[in-house]
């Protein structure tokens, strides 16, 4: 397993982190029912991920109702891991009851929510708060205020964020160094073959800040499993049954598709490994978040991280998913070429 350095911090986490969104059980309303894995394949798949070298665990207190948390808390127990060599991840906006202020960003959902997640974690420290989403009632200020005080509590070492617009992101650094406050350290945004969207404005903030990427959901809520295909368009296994996301335009995929499974064949792998392999190896990607229902996902999920790709092959992937150009990007690309020196 090889490690990448988190943004700035000096701190050290594996290329692949571990996703914990399938543990649990409990309906969460918009984002459904995924979380179905129990405790003792929690514990098989924990021990799987760190006998392999995994040290960055991420979770939400969303995922399952909290019932996640508790799962992984509990698994580090029953395995006897060190908490100390374990980088854990976990989050900060949904809503988590009916009660008016369980959820959003303000600093009294903040200061509740991860008193709320240590206790299920049974841990007296988070290494990561993400907020998971924008909350436009509680203004950007407040809130980077707010995560800046609970890091100094000692109960969070870093922040980072979720699913915010570029804008927002130098907003909140650029609130955060006006008056010397904790900055965000990394991003978490959906990522893949089929989802290139943050490449746009996204990847450019996180390069210029030095902060770490996170990918979600790298095979597109598993649609670029390998089974999906245009002759099997419903495989009938898959979470994309039930939980039809995040949007992908399927048809432009189904093309996408095609690619991986010809190169695929060329290594001898599966679908799904070439789709990650691919992700890892975009520039500015830290560690890409992995998830499994089974076992056996997770240990094929696993081995993308052999696989090498050809200059060639990543061309032909590049080509088939590339975004099509959009303005600002193509005038500031036209403009400057007077720039370069002959």
């Amino acid at each position: 397993m090889k490690y990448n350095l988190l943004g700035n911090t000096g701190v050290y986490v594996s290329e692949i982190c571990f996703g914990t969104m399938t543990f649990g059980g409990r309906d969460t309303g918009i984002w459904g029912n995924i979380g179905k894995v129990q405790q003792q394949e929690v514990n098989e798949m924990m021990k799987t991920v760190v006998d392999a070298g995994i040290n960055f665990i991420d979770t939400a207190n969303v995922y399952s109702y909290g019932k996640s948390e508790e799962l992984l808390g509990q698994s580090i127990l029953d395995l006897g891991l060190n908490r100390n060599n374990l980088i854990i991840a976990t989050k900060v906006r949904g809503r988590m009851s009916a009660d008016a202020n369980d959820v959003g960003l303000s600093r009294f959902n903040i200061f509740q929510s991860v008193d709320a997640s240590l206790k299920r974690l049974q841990m007296d420290h988070m290494d990561i708060l993400y907020v998971h989403g924008v909350d436009l009632y509680t203004p950007i200020e407040e809130t980077v205020r707010a995560l800046n005080d609970i890091v100094l509590t000692g109960k969070v070492r870093y922040i980072a964020i979720c699913n915010w617009p570029a804008w927002m992101v130098m907003k909140a650094q650029g609130i955060a160094d006006k008056y010397g406050w904790n900055k965000f350290v990394g991003l978490q945004y959906f990522y893949s073959l089929s989802g290139r969207d943050i490449e746009r404005e996204v990847l450019p903030v996180a390069a210029d800040q030095n902060l770490a990427v996170m990918p979600w959901s790298p095979l597109a809520g598993g649609f670029l499993s390998g089974k999906y295909t245009r002759t099997n368009e419903t495989p009938g296994d898959s979470r994309r049954e039930k939980f039809d996301f995040p949007p992908i335009n399927k048809e432009r995929t189904y093309d996408i598709i095609d690619v991986l499974a010809d190169i695929s064949k060329a290594h001898n792998v599966s679908v799904a490994q070439i789709a990650l392999a691919w992700v890892r190896l975009q520039k500015g990607v830290t560690s890409t978040i992995i998830g499994a229902k089974t076992i056996d996902q997770l240990n094929d999920n696993l081995k993308s991280v052999e696989i090498a790709l050809s200059a060639d092959e990543l061309k032909r992937l590049d080509d088939v998913s590339a975004l099509p150009k959009e303005y600002p990007g193509w005038m500031v690309e036209r403009q400057m070429g007077d720039r370069l020196v002959k």
